[in-house]
């Protein structure tokens, strides 16, 4: 099979695992490539996403490192077999490939996190209010471009909608709420789509007041995307620079605990509840 030319991050996060077992085992690249008859580079391309790899030579490599966290082992191995095209595929090269990957990531979550400060967070949004975003931030687009990221990104919302939706927590600052991307019918629209997933048991929705003490801020908008195994959460964090996923140890119990923090600033979801519907009623 050739190697890919343009890798997945849920790709390239399956190497970057089997990259970590075999650090973790003290062992060379070319010490395993020699245990798998194989070569230097075809490891290479293992760990960096570029070549599949099969279930049985993922068992073969967690034996060889001596990794008995069978758990993990069956998590990467799920990965590994998982090669079924999403709906998301079909905006690959039509959209920048972070919206597919990001889709991709919140369709394998086991559950979802996110803080959001300056707008209603993407998976809760109408289609009026992302279009109001997309075209204020990329006023020179064209309609059809437009469209493309609002049909994208309302596809998304299949991940908290159905029988069996993802569990999913969205943590949300009162000036998110307040600011009007369009106008008063817009936002009116939004805060009550809103209430109508907490309604549903779709989500849980916690608001920062602007009057609350012991809040300094989450530096900027985060997504958590939990793992089958802890080993293999995610964050996201959308930044002047764009979407960047993080899987570092130590970079993901940092994040873990400002979540926290900021989960201690907010309102508890009844009152939330009770404080988008004030909201709602201003308008």
């Amino acid at each position: 099979m050739p190697p890919r030319s343009h890798p997945t991050v849920r790709q390239v996060r399956l190497g970057a695992e089997l990259r970590k077992l075999r650090e973790a085992a003290g062992l060379k690249a070319r010490d395993v490539a020699a245990f798998l008859t194989s070569t230097s580079a075809q490891m290479s391309h293992v760990e960096a996403g570029v070549a599949a790899v099969s279930a049985q030579r993922i068992r073969s490599l967690a034996a060889h490192y001596a990794c008995a966290d069978e758990a993990l082992i069956d998590a990467l191995v799920a990965m590994a077999a998982d090669r079924a095209r999403g709906w998301w595929d079909e905006y690959r090269g039509v959209l920048p490939r972070v919206y597919s990957d990001v889709a991709e990531a919140e369709h394998h979550a086991a559950f979802m996190r996110d803080v959001v400060i300056n707008y209603v967070p993407g998976l809760l949004q109408t289609p009026d209010y992302a279009r109001a975003l997309f075209r204020y931030m990329n006023p020179e687009f064209p309609e059809n471009e437009v469209d493309l990221r609002v049909g994208h990104r309302m596809k998304r919302r299949v991940v908290i909608k159905g029988d069996n939706p993802t569990p999913y927590t969205s943590i949300v600052h009162e000036m998110a709420l307040r600011i009007r991307v369009s106008d008063r019918h817009v936002s009116r629209a939004q805060l009550q789509q809103i209430l109508d997933h907490i309604e549903q048991g779709r989500v849980t929705v916690r608001v920062i007041p602007t009057d609350q003490d012991g809040f300094a801020g989450a530096g900027a908008s985060m997504m958590y995307l939990g793992g089958p195994v802890p080993q293999l959460d995610t964050w996201l964090r959308d930044g002047p620079t764009g979407v960047v996923f993080i899987d570092a140890d130590a970079q993901l119990k940092r994040l873990r605990a400002l979540f926290h923090k900021v989960e201690a600033a907010s309102l508890n979801p009844t009152a939330s509840r009770d404080f988008i519907h004030r909201l709602a009623k201003e308008l």
